[in-house]
């Protein structure tokens, strides 16, 4: 099939869905007011709550949910075939995501821009609130430890990046300064921002930097650090220091690669090479459920919730604003995702060049890559997957491959970075909110809650001595992630069943998510026990056992709710 064809025909059901379904559930459904008083407004501090231009906070939530999901899952789920992933991509994205991220925004804002965890108490009861909160620092405390081992990796990999990334930082300090202190233009001061970082981004190509071993700590561990490092001082900032004019530029950079792409797209339409379906990859899992927690990130990811009613409920300006945000941002990465499938399905297949100097092309520079599932399934290689299709579509346009590469290291740390920030903010979010309910005041300290988040994550990384030790429970991350999922669906379908709203086009989509991935869930725990690894068969368990009273107690105040009306 025609890449071109692909292309067109999902992002035009996303143009259609945004301007019919999302218009449908804002006002049938969650019922947007335009003239209520935001949290922004209503608890302003300018610290966390700042009412802020839609179209610059659109830039800090969609850089927020991205992160790399939407690159590393669809780049391992095509294994089974496109036609799979993009089934997923675009009806997941519609029906499932884009409804979960839009409630998870709006009941947020109509609770004080709490997150959906606490907001829990309200709706359901406080025994929830307590599960959810812990679920969520759980998950939370392996990505932000994942994350920065993955930063690291990325630097390792392409130290092209290093010189603009971290030139990013300054070039978004002084763009938050004209912003808001000196009133000046976000679009005009967002386009040179943008011009200055493609000028770091040649001074990067030409000028790599990579990171000695220092104290006797490897590259890897000392990148780690100075990461954790960072990522403190970011999250106790006020976001439109540093956070919104980041996240800003990252919008900016994510939308010209996905301009590059889609213009490559446009003049290469290359055909698509990798399988229609592959039921039977060698060595691989099943299809069924696992590609529904492969593929979170650009159809529908728990982890999207936390930023819905972390960060972004206290900077939305208006209700109205929550479709545009929470509904259109979700499509948006549903849009990113089905480029990356394209990447890999068609981009990889115009040529791969292996270390002896051979070239492939076609089926046999994708079979090459996706020989079987261990081959497929590693970070560089996922990377490199999409990173040479994605040079190969570019080159279309007349753009160096070697400057292409930069673009692409620096949009992948950037993207990963902006994933770490912000779960380092939401993550002190949750500690204050436990700390609040159980009345452990110094913990709800900004400054105490973000040294208790960085520290936890970095006893994880550590605790093996090598910076890595994330990884250890990362197989967990994938299921509790897509539960997390379902629980903000509970938690949204029982809010809108006490307003006396119809609940199908929330419940639907949260039975669905919390059979899938609790079946996956099981899945991992048999493959924990049969393999005797019972670390994380034990955490495994405790979690599930956690999300299962959840969602007891959640169905029991959903009869009562349900019997009363």
């Amino acid at each position: 099939m025609n890449s071109l064809i692909l292309a067109v025909v999902v992002f035009v059901g996303y143009i259609i869905a945004y301007n019919t379904y999302g218009k449908f559930l804002s006002r049938r459904i969650f019922r947007i007011n335009p003239d209520a008083r935001c949290p922004s407004s209503e608890l302003q501090d300018n610290i966390d709550f700042v009412p802020t231009d839609k179209h610059v906070l659109f830039g800090h939530h969609f850089t927020s949910i991205a992160g790399l999901g939407p690159i590393v899952g669809p780049s391992i789920a095509i294994i089974w075939g496109w036609i799979p992933a993009v089934l997923w991509v675009l009806f997941g994205a519609i029906f499932m995501g884009a409804v979960h991220d839009f409630g998870s925004v709006v009941i947020s804002m109509r609770h004080q821009g709490r997150s959906i965890g606490d907001v829990a108490a309200d709706i359901i009861n406080s025994r929830v609130r307590t599960l959810f909160l812990i679920i969520v620092f759980f998950g939370l405390l392996i990505v932000i430890a994942v994350f920065g081992l993955i930063i690291a990796i990325l630097f390792n990999m392409y130290p092209q990046a290093v010189i603009p990334v971290w030139l990013e930082v300054p070039i978004a300090l002084l763009l938050g300064y004209l912003v808001y202190n000196k009133k000046q233009n976000h679009v005009v001061l967002g386009i040179v921002a943008v011009i200055l970082m493609y000028i770091t981004v040649i001074i990067g190509t030409y000028v790599p930097l990579q990171m000695p071993t220092l104290f006797g700590l490897s590259p890897l561990a000392v990148w780690i650090i100075i990461l954790l490092i960072y990522a403190f001082i970011a999250s106790t900032l006020p976001v439109q220091i540093l956070l919104q004019p980041r996240d800003y530029i990252n919008s900016h950079q994510l939308i010209v690669a996905m301009v590059l792409l889609s213009l490559g797209v446009l003049l290469a339409h290359p055909t698509l090479v990798a399988p229609a379906v592959n039921l039977s990859p060698a060595d691989a899992p099943p299809l069924f459920p696992l590609i529904f927690v492969v593929i979170a990130c650009g159809a529908i990811s728990g982890f999207h919730s936390l930023v819905a009613s972390g960060t972004t409920s206290k900077q939305c300006d208006n209700e109205k604003s929550a479709k545009f945000i929470g509904y259109g941002g979700m499509l948006t990465e549903g849009a990113l995702a089905t480029l990356v499938i394209i990447a890999v399905a068609a981009g990889l297949g115009m040529k791969l060049t292996l270390p002896d100097g051979q070239v492939l092309t076609g089926a046999a520079a994708f079979n090459h890559h996706y020989s079987d599932w261990a081959a497929a399934s590693g970070l560089a290689a996922k990377i490199a997957a999409f990173v040479t299709g994605s040079a190969n579509i570019i080159e279309s346009l007349s753009i160096p491959v070697k400057i292409t590469v930069t673009i692409m290291g620096v949009f992948l740390v950037s993207f990963a970075a902006t994933t770490m920030d912000t779960a380092v903010r939401i993550q002190r979010y949750v500690i204050s909110e436990l700390a609040t309910a159980w009345s452990i005041k110094p913990l709800t300290n900004r400054y105490n809650s973000t040294f208790v988040a960085i520290l936890s994550a970095f006893l994880l990384a550590f605790y093996n001595g090598s910076g890595n030790g994330a990884l250890t429970l990362w197989p967990l991350f994938g299921s509790v992630n897509q539960l997390l999922a379902g629980l903000a669906l509970l938690v949204i379908t029982i809010y809108l069943a006490k307003q006396k709203i119809r609940v199908r086009y929330t419940a639907i989509p949260m039975v669905i998510m919390v059979f899938l991935t609790g079946w996956a869930m099981i899945l991992n725990l048999k493959d924990f026990y049969l393999s005797s690894n019972w670390l994380l068969f034990t955490i495994g368990l405790a979690v599930f056992a956690l999300e299962i009273w959840m969602i007891i107690e959640s169905v029991l105040v959903l009869k009562r709710v349900k019997s009363s009306n």
